[in-house]
């Protein structure tokens, strides 16, 4: 097995998808302070360039619009990355929606849509990354889930069952990627503060700001931990909360929900009057 690559900023360019808000937006940020030159990326063009434009070096950011849910367009971006800027040494695999849904009021869309971005976004990133990284001989690549990906919580069904894919999927690629050179970790964020922040009815348990968030995650980049989660006081609960059997998992979460009001139906998702989907959010 080779050893562990962790990228700087001399080894290449960041790419932070899912940039136009939230976490992506502060860890874009925040790796442009720590010199790297980073490409953002995320439909929303003009909160791109407002990101561009508040950047403070000594890094510097480039926007180039894409979308997650498009494999071509992904490939065409890193090859655009490479060939007009550099190699990506290391990226941050962000986009994401988070939509809330009820089982007694299930709707398709809510599940199409957060495959599409949440998984189906991450491997169409994925797949050419590995091969750019390949053919470079090393790379760092780390992938956004959450502690909704640990268990099953009440109205994240979507958001819960695309984030526990993830994480499946990131440990099970770690193996082939350690041999080649190519570094794979995983993020799994407690609450965050950002308007993607899911089931809106459940406590907000050790809520943390995306720039705090931002900061736990530069950190654990620069680490040779497999899994960046924090913060711990709430991530550590929410692991031991799976070792307990179903009867007491089920009715400690009833328990924690008591007393948050009613939980009226979730929103059915919505298309703009162009029919596009809404932007991308985490």
């Amino acid at each position: 097995m080779m050893t562990a690559f962790t990228a700087r900023p001399d080894h290449g360019w960041a790419w932070v998808t899912g940039a136009s808000s939230g976490i992506g937006r502060a860890v874009a940020l925040r790796l442009v302070e720590e010199g790297y030159s980073v490409v953002v990326t995320a439909r929303s063009h003009e909160k791109l360039v407002a990101l561009q434009h508040e950047a403070e070096g000594p890094g510097k950011i480039v926007v180039l619009d894409g979308d997650v849910t498009d494999p071509h367009d992904m490939e065409r971006l890193l090859t655009a990355i490479e060939y007009e800027h550099g190699r990506v040494a290391l990226a941050i695999l962000n986009a994401g929606v988070a939509i809330p849904v009820r089982g007694d009021d299930l709707h398709l869309e809510a599940f199409d849509r957060s495959f599409a971005v949440n998984l189906h976004g991450v491997v169409n990133c994925l797949v050419p990354l590995v091969e750019h990284m390949k053919a470079n001989g090393h790379g760092q690549i780390a992938i956004m889930s959450s502690v909704a990906g640990y268990g099953g919580l009440p109205r994240s069904a979507a958001y819960g069952a695309t984030k526990a894919a993830l994480i499946n999927m990131t440990e099970s690629l770690k193996f082939d990627l350690d041999r080649i050179g190519i570094r794979l970790q995983l993020i799994c964020p407690g609450f965050v503060a950002t308007r993607g922040t899911v089931n809106s009815n459940f406590p907000r348990l050790a809520l943390v700001s995306a720039d705090e968030a931002a900061a736990w995650i530069c950190r654990g980049l620069k680490s040779r931990a497999f899994e960046i989660n924090f913060p711990k006081r709430f991530t550590y609960a929410a692991k031991l909360l799976r070792l307990l059997p179903y009867s007491a998992y089920f009715a400690l979460l009833d328990w924690m929900l008591a007393g948050q009001g009613p939980r009226g139906a979730a929103p059915r998702p919505k298309q703009s009057p162009s029919g596009k989907r809404p932007r991308q959010a985490v």
